[in-house]
């Protein structure tokens, strides 16, 4: 059995330096005790944001203490991510989180006193010059005006952030320090270590006896905690609900979307178009049945690898130089950032115990971006370095071109960057590569991104939009509930092809982002907006690529709808997400053919 090992115990030089944010946790703590200094210039303004000048100066004390509670922040959640049974780190993050409560209640006044002021002076104030650079934030503001309390309800508010944030918190907890599953055999006898790093890495062996047992021990253990579970996630959905109510939204949905001025019709037409091409979906549940020659396809076979060409592991000097051939599209500059990235340890590449799961990019406008992943060797694994890569440059990008205000790119962009990376290789590998047994490997891997990103995170998305539905009807969110609506949506998006197993209806609790509202319909929308820009950039070349790079630099200096129109995508229209299936369609026909060719 492959034992991780301590933090202690890894090769720093594979993983992340954190000194652009602080040299050392003492600097932090120095950081730390200094913000109430700049938490008091922000509360001196209180009561006098009357006329442009006063308020041009209070926007950049304000700005001065939204760096720096970044900052802290930032590094404190890395810190943690790095061994989440540290008790230090675990108190570094929660004396962060109590501190950013403190700073969001004094600050709180802020928004709310500037929109007291009459609609026809204050559009006089933001047309000063002295405005010029806070401009389109001041307009956004004016925008949320109908929804923004009085100053001592949003400070009211402000206060309730640590307890509304704690559903998450508790679930995060659960899922990376307190569960433990039991250790599982293979085909062989051979033991394996069951987590929630290495779970998705056994549920892709080609051991299929190996992938049920780790597939039933790990919901065993999401059985063991489902009402815990159905709790925190009741509460993070009625903490939303109640916050639509008091801010005067139809629904916490609308009041998601409303704060990048997104239509709740973009989210439905997602659903509603993919819905219209479920087909697809079934046929390719039913190519990989045929495939895997299995008279019955269980859920602990849909991430089974179809052919054994890319078991094949990376080291993670391969995998670097794979993603700095993929991006080279992206032109000499790009290229060298990644490189930079690689020689500046912005990446903390392997699992260690207590290690955050997953795989995410972080960081601050003052620091370099940081990049978290589990390196396992799989092509998986290459290509999400490739996906964070997106994700960091997209922040280098913005934070190089735009000043601190709208250096916060948009959720609702945030996974366009990180997609197109990841298309971006698999054109690249799929264009070298001629052997018909490998070729179904990629075109697997393909194929497993639109599934797993267009279908599955819009079936996440049906999921938080009539969990929150059901909140806001009266309906108790008990674990009966969840699971019932987590079963039929799993039957809708696989078909009468997948064979049901019970545990599947626990999988609801092991996603994280549904404790970020509403966040993961943009997986969907960004992927099928990165299908169409890396079409683009491969075909057009320089022009697109021209286009895309100003689109990664304009952070929140515009509306994301606007932003993506720029880039040459307009998703107003569901035409972006029946293009992207329109090229799953033609690499399941690929796929389809190829295994034909191989008598599969």
């Amino acid at each position: 059995m492959t034992e991780l090992k301590e933090r202690s115990e890894m090769d720093p030089a594979y993983e992340w330096n954190l000194s652009s944010l602080y040299k050392n946790d003492e600097a932090f703590e120095e950081a730390l005790k200094g913000m109430d200094a700049l938490t008091a210039k922000v509360s001196a303004y209180q009561g006098k944001l009357k006329d442009a000048h006063t308020i041009h100066s209070y926007l950049q004390a304000d700005t001065a203490l939204s760096l720096a509670i970044s900052n802290v922040m930032t590094y404190a959640s890395l810190r943690r991510s790095e061994d989440t049974r540290d008790s230090a780190a675990q108190s570094m993050y929660g004396r962060a989180n109590a501190v950013y409560a403190q700073v969001s209640a004094a600050a709180a006044f802020g928004e709310p006193e500037i929109l007291s002021l009459p609609e026809e002076e204050l559009a006089k104030i933001i047309d000063d010059d002295e405005l010029k650079d806070y401009r389109f934030y001041l307009q956004d503001l004016l925008r949320s005006k109908a929804h923004t309390l009085s100053a001592k309800e949003e400070s009211l508010l402000a206060q309730f952030s640590e307890v509304l944030a704690n559903p998450g918190e508790v679930s995060d907890t659960l899922h990376d320090a307190d569960m433990v599953f039991e250790p599982v055999k293979d085909s062989e006898g051979k033991e394996h270590e069951v987590s929630g790093s290495s779970y998705i890495l056994l549920q892709t062996s080609s051991d299929r006896v190996l992938r049920e047992n780790a597939f039933h021990s790990y919901y065993k253990g999401y059985r063991q905690h489902i009402n815990t579970f159905a709790a925190t996630y009741s509460g993070c959905v009625k903490g939303a609900v109640a916050e639509a109510k008091v801010r005067h939204y139809g629904s916490s949905r609308e009041m998601s979307l409303a704060a990048d001025n997104i239509p709740t019709s973009v989210y439905d037409n997602l659903i509603a178009a993919v819905h219209a091409r479920m087909d697809l979906m079934y046929r390719y549940v039913r190519l990989r049945k045929r495939i895997l020659k299995l008279d019955e396809l269980h859920y602990y076979d849909v991430y089974a690898p179809l052919v054994q060409a890319p078991a094949k592991k990376y080291t993670y000097a391969e995998a670097q130089e794979m993603v700095l051939k993929a991006v080279a599209p992206l032109g000499t500059e790009y290229v060298e950032r990644v490189k930079k990235a690689y020689a500046e340890n912005w990446i903390d590449v392997y699992p260690n115990k207590g290690k955050s799961g997953g795989a995410y990019s972080s960081g601050t406008y003052t620091s370099n971006p940081f990049i978290l992943t589990n390196f396992t060797g799989t092509l998986d694994s290459v290509s999400t370095i490739a996906h964070e890569m997106g994700h960091s440059q997209h922040s280098w990008l913005t934070n190089h071109a735009q000043p601190s205000q709208y250096s916060d790119y948009s959720l609702f962009v945030a996974e366009v960057a990180s997609t197109v990376n990841e298309n971006l290789l698999i054109e690249q590998m799929l264009q070298e590569e001629k052997d018909p047994q490998n070729r179904l490997a990629l075109l697997n891997q393909y194929l497993e991104g639109f599934k797993g990103t267009v279908y599955r995170q819009t079936m996440f998305a049906e999921f938080e939009k009539e969990a929150h539905a059901m909140a806001e009807r009266g309906e108790s969110l008990n674990p009966k509930a969840l699971n019932s609506l987590y079963e039929k949506l799993i039957k809708l998006y696989f078909g009468k092809d997948l064979t049901w197993d019970d545990e599947v209806q626990y999988e609801w609790a092991r996603i994280p982002h549904f404790y970020y509202v509403f966040y993961v319909y943009v997986y969907a929308t960004g992927y099928s907006s990165a299908a169409a820009l890396s079409e683009g950039i491969l075909q057009d070349g320089a022009p697109a690529v021209k286009k895309y790079l100003e689109f990664l630099s304009m952070g929140s200096s515009a509306y994301p709808l606007d932003e993506l129109k720029h880039a040459g995508v307009d998703l107003t229209t569901p035409a972006p997400i029946e293009t992207a299936l329109d090229k799953f369609e033609k690499v399941l026909e690929e796929a389809e053919k190829t295994a034909d060719l191989l008598h599969l």
